[in-house]
């Protein structure tokens, strides 16, 4: 196929061999880690953890991402449709409260026709950096039923320059306007496990607080009190931005507290990390193995 899952519309051919194009990976899933998950929101994680399946690749190149070498440098083992289909089994039965499918967009047919092997009785979540197509996630009408998308920059000069992206801010409004009219605000349980909606995270930068409220701003103009909001202190310098002058540090209690009163001033619903996230520890191995893995 010639490819247009994401926004950037390469064009480039690819098929479950071949991989060209900005994501530079074949259209056979890719991936670098399942496994029960218990650092996600407190809804999404609950008491038995979220059934994580880490992609490798994604539409975004953000320097800083915690997830770099699977992100940026595509580590992981390449799986059938069928295999990823027993791994939701495999999750499911281990008790996980959901399926999080983490940067899936570019495996996105496979992924679909994994479902179409198996479709797990929780719910399925779609997490992803918010540069996403409307068609692309028109497609997965029916089968997601938690977006989890991040919102990353009120500035596209800092989308260009951090993650190589044109035009996030205005890409990333019309996605969320999609999940939600998909999905709605985010509902759950009786005992506090998210069912079904959109919840939308934001990382603070060091540096960056202008950013950050000016993300908050074009939430709260646009969506308002339909979405929830995850605030995160969590940033570790990470890949290239270890060398990068204003991002080769963690955010200052200052910084993050600035950023935290902004968003009570706007009353938008949601949850606040604590800046004692922000430890290499929370970040997952990537030592996903499998004996039916392609050479």
């Amino acid at each position: 196929m010639n490819c247009m899952l994401c926004p950037h519309k390469c064009g480039a051919y690819r098929d479950l061999n071949t991989g060209k194009g900005n994501c530079g990976l074949p259209l056979s899933p890719k991936v670098a880690r399942v496994a029960p998950h218990m650092w996600e929101e407190p809804p999404i994680s609950g008491t038995k953890g979220s059934g994580a399946v880490f992609f490798s690749g994604c539409t975004m190149k953000c320097i800083y991402c915690q997830n770099f070498e699977i992100s940026a440098e595509n580590q992981g083992v390449s799986i059938n449709a069928q295999k990823l289909a027993d791994e939701y089994k495999r999750l499911e039965e281990g008790g996980v409260h959901n399926i999080d499918l983490i940067s899936a967009t570019q495996f996105l047919p496979e992924v679909i026709r994994s479902f179409d092997i198996y479709k797990p009785n929780i719910p399925i979540i779609y997490n992803c950096g918010g540069y996403e197509r409307i068609e692309t996630l028109r497609a997965l009408e029916g089968i997601v039923d938690i977006y989890i998308p991040d919102f990353k920059y009120s500035d596209n000069k800092l989308g260009r320059e951090y993650s190589g992206v044109e035009n996030y801010c205005e890409v990333a409004t019309e996605a969320i306007n999609e999940m939600l009219k998909q999905k709605g605000k985010l509902t759950l349980s009786s005992d506090g496990i998210a069912q079904r909606g959109v919840l939308v995270r934001h990382l603070v930068l060091p540096n960056h607080t202008k950013n950050s409220i000016g993300v908050l701003d074009i939430l709260k103009e646009n969506f308002g009190e339909k979405i929830t909001l995850s605030l995160m202190g969590q940033y570790i310098p990470h890949g290239k931005a270890k060398n990068h002058p204003k991002l080769s540090r963690r955010i200052t209690k200052r910084e993050y507290q600035k950023v935290l009163q902004h968003l009570m001033d706007l009353e938008l619903d949601g949850f606040a990390q604590e800046l004692e996230s922000a430890e290499e520890e929370y970040i997952p191995l990537w030592d996903y193995a499998d004996e039916n893995a392609s050479p």
